[in-house]
């Protein structure tokens, strides 16, 4: 509103400029002709010329604005490319563990966007040890996928440490540390590309392999629908281009997951996996993905809690922080924010 008041206000001014000009000098011809100066046909030829003039006064005082609105983007922009990176490369970074023997700890670990007092995340404590399946589950707002991205090092914590066999993440190379995470944010992207192309986005590096690309799909239950499209994996997908086809939600997201299988590394860690897809997908997704996670460290977010009963530990995060973490039994047996969550959940299955 202040942009649009300044601009208006300057717009005024100079429009007020320009209608003086012109009635000034169309008063001036005027008197001229009035005295006998110029003739009456001089007078017509100079009003033309003052209408030319005013005519291109006006466009170029838009154009000004236009410029002005313009230099508004350029000075975003230029603001943009002059930001400096809140996470720092270590100057000697170490090498990360291959395989990873002792796995992921939490320490102590505070959290809050830059920007902001308040904490999204507080003395967060919780493991995972290599072949270990780890859920994360509570209510939206609760921290749950901020942990993922404090894992990924899209952040650094602000107190406390995440160490990856006793060394901490901001002694490893960014590069190198998110090679060893295939991850999939529940704001997956579509990309208008052919199939093969979208799941191979997993893991760039990796040669055009057909068996490894199907059999990705198949873990998350993308080649049931894949093997009918007209031009199976070379099918382009989305609708920016003629021959695109467009794919249901729980499509897209089955696509997303091949994605994330796709890539060989030694954490996995899927954010709200199965949240467009129907019950009997997600026991499927669910199993194949316990199956593709052995040996592995994986973390799992649902809001589903049907989706994470078979995880090795279950973090319930409220507020966050840490209020309940062990099995489903365990928790359940408990009866605490989990099991009343998860009961308000069945009821409608019984």
């Amino acid at each position: 509103m202040a942009i649009i008041y300044q601009r208006s206000a300057l717009d005024l001014l100079s429009q007020a400029v320009a209608l003086t000009a012109v009635f000034a000098s169309l008063a001036f011809i005027a008197n001229q002709a009035l005295l006998g100066s110029i003739t009456l046909g001089s007078m017509v030829m100079y009003f033309g010329a003052v209408q030319q003039g005013q005519s291109f006064l006006s466009s170029f005082l838009s154009n000004l604005a236009r410029l002005y609105e313009s230099n508004l983007f350029l000075t975003n922009l230029h603001e943009f490319l002059q930001l400096q990176p809140t996470v720092r490369e270590p100057a000697t970074p170490k090498m990360v563990p291959c395989p990873i023997l002792q796995g992921i700890s939490f320490e102590n670990v505070s959290f809050g966007f830059p920007g902001t007092s308040s904490l999204v995340l507080q003395n967060i404590n919780f493991q995972i040890g290599p072949g270990q399946m780890v859920a994360l589950v509570g209510e939206n707002g609760s921290g749950k996928s901020t942990l993922i991205k404090l894992l990924c090092r899209l952040y650094d914590p602000g107190e406390g440490r995440i160490s990856l066999d006793g060394i901490d993440l901001r002694e490893f190379n960014t590069i190198d540390l998110r090679r060893e995470i295939s991850i999939i944010f529940q704001d997956y992207a579509r990309y208008n590309l052919t199939v093969s192309e979208n799941i191979r986005l997993g893991n760039a590096q990796m040669p055009p392999d057909e068996e490894k690309i199907q059999a990705a799909a198949e873990c998350s239950g993308a080649n049931e629908f894949i093997s009918i499209l007209e031009r199976g994996y070379e099918t382009v997908l989305g609708k920016w281009f003629e021959d695109g086809t467009e794919l249901s939600v729980g499509e897209w997201q089955k696509v997303a997951l091949a994605r994330a299988f796709v890539r060989d590394s030694q954490i996995i860690a899927l954010d709200e996996p199965t949240s467009s897809l129907d019950p009997r997908a997600e026991d499927e997704v669910i199993g194949k993905f316990r199956r593709l996670a052995e040996g592995k460290m994986a973390i799992i977010i649902s809001h589903r809690l049907s989706a994470v009963t078979t995880a090795d530990c279950i973090d319930f995060l409220k507020d966050g922080s840490i209020v309940e973490s062990g099995t489903h039994q365990k928790l359940m047996d408990l009866g605490g924010e989990y099991a009343r969550l998860f009961e308000i959940q069945a009821r409608h299955y019984r």
